[in-house]
Formats: structure tokens, sequence, C-alpha cells
């Protein structure tokens, strides 16, 4: 299921470019700190997507090359950043590309990696990688409205009528993602031979209007995949919701990164 879900997202392409956000300045000076780059470096992003995590790595001079699924996602970014020579996009799954053994010196995949089995991903990476080359996962974890329960639990209830119950399941508990969360993840690269496993977590609040919050929803591939009569009446109800909570919907982010290297020998 999944994996099936994980190309609905290429058909709202530019609106989910325009919604998705970004990543935080201090996770890249992290990443860079451990992997420096420069115009000599050999880049690989897995699921470049709407292209929110490419710009700070282009800005290095290196050399990077991208691979996507969605061919709506590599026409808009082989025009979002055709301006970087080094820049060049493969369509296709990462799991099916050839690409050649020990040539890159940084691997890359935001908010994508979890897309693709475990095993297969972690032991293409591992062979991709230069040794000593190094691999970056990272992704947003977004908790809606911490500071507004009335408004948590309407939408709550929204999610129990139309999104839980036309699937016969029971709602799930809404958690914020958790720092044994980020470690239980950044361990999985040890399983494939990685060294020097670190992780670490970034915070920030993002703030919607009921309009905005409802288009950040169509991006998500779980509510594209919902019935299109049910999800039209949902994501009202939704803004509805937000409007008679002081109209504004915030979302508490926890950005997690996790880096592992190849070793040398």
């Amino acid at each position: 299921m999944e994996q099936d879900l994980g190309i609905t997202f290429d058909g709202v392409a530019s609106e989910y470019a325009r919604m998705r956000p970004g990543y935080m300045p201090a996770l890249y000076k992290a990443l860079f700190d451990y992997q420096p780059l420069d115009s000599s470096s050999r880049v690989l992003e897995i699921g470049i997507g709407g292209g929110q995590a490419t710009l700070p790595i282009l800005e290095t001079g290196c050399r990077l090359t991208a691979v996507d699924r969605g061919r709506n996602f590599a026409s808009l970014c082989r025009r979002k950043f055709g301006s970087y020579p080094g820049f060049s996009v493969l369509e296709g799954r990462f799991e099916d590309i050839e690409l050649e053994h020990s040539e890159y010196d940084f691997v890359y995949s935001a908010s994508a990696f979890h897309w693709i089995p475990e095993s297969v991903g972690y032991q293409k990476v591992f062979d991709v990688l230069k040794p000593g080359g190094a691999f970056a996962r990272f992704a947003n974890h977004p908790y809606r409205s911490k500071w507004n329960p009335g408004l948590t639990e309407a939408i709550g209830r929204l999610y129990a009528i139309y999104y839980y119950a036309p699937k016969g399941l029971e709602p799930e508990k809404l958690v914020e993602y958790s720092e044994d969360q980020a470690r239980e993840r950044a361990e999985i690269a040890r399983k494939y031979g990685f060294v020097d496993v670190r992780y670490q977590l970034f915070y920030r609040t993002r703030t919607f209007s009921a309009s905005d919050y409802v288009a950040l929803l169509g991006t998500y591939s779980d509510h594209i995949a919902m019935d299109a009569g049910l999800r039209a009446e949902f994501y009202e109800k939704v803004a509805e919701a937000i409007d008679g909570h002081g109209g504004i919907m915030e979302l508490y982010d926890t950005l997690d990164l996790q880096l592992a290297r190849k070793p040398l020998v």
C-alpha cells in the first residue's frame, strides 16, 4: 500500500512544491559540519519531490544527481534548478535505477526514504557511496495545534468520521515524534555496515489559515487517495473547525536528521 501511495504526490507536484516546507538552516549546518561539500563533491538526492531540500546542497557547488519516481516532479525540478550546471534528474525508482558503485561522496534523502524497503535502500546507498562517504536521512514530523486542544479535538473527530471509519479502523492517537524514535531510526544504518552514526532534532512552528491548511492536506498521499466526494466534505469541515477555533492552525514540527558514514576500508 505504501509503495502505491508513494507516487500519488506527483499528481499534485506544483501544489506540493508550494505548500511543503523546506528545512532549517541549523539542520544544514549540522549536515555540512559532518560532511563538507564543494565543487569536487558528487551528490545523490533520493526522492527530490518539489526540491524542498535541494537548493542549500546545490549552493555548495557540488554536482548533484537527483532521483524521483514522478515525471511531474522531475520536470518541475529541471526547470527550478536548470541554471546549475552540475544538476541532473533521473526518473524512476531508486531501487531500479542503475547507479555506479562507489561513485558518490554524499547521498541524502529528505522525507522520502521511508518509501523504499529498508534493506534495499540502505544496501544500495552503501554500495553507491565512496569509502568514507556519508548518508543523511532527514524528515519533518508535524504535530497539529499543540496549544489549541479544542481545535485538536475537533479535527480528531473529523478524522474519525471521514478518514478512519470508511476504512473500518479505530482512530490512531496523535503523538509527537520523539527522540527515541529518532535514535532508533539512526541506528538502522549500523545493520548495513555504516559507522559514525549520529542524530539530531530541530524544532519550529508553522502557522496556517484554514484555506492554506486544507491546501497542505491536499499534498498528503493518504488524503489524495481518499474518495473524492468524501475528501471534499472532509476538507470543508476541517476549514470550518479551524475558523471556529480562532482561524489559525499551528503545526509544531520536529525535524530529525540521521547521519552515517561508509567505512574507509
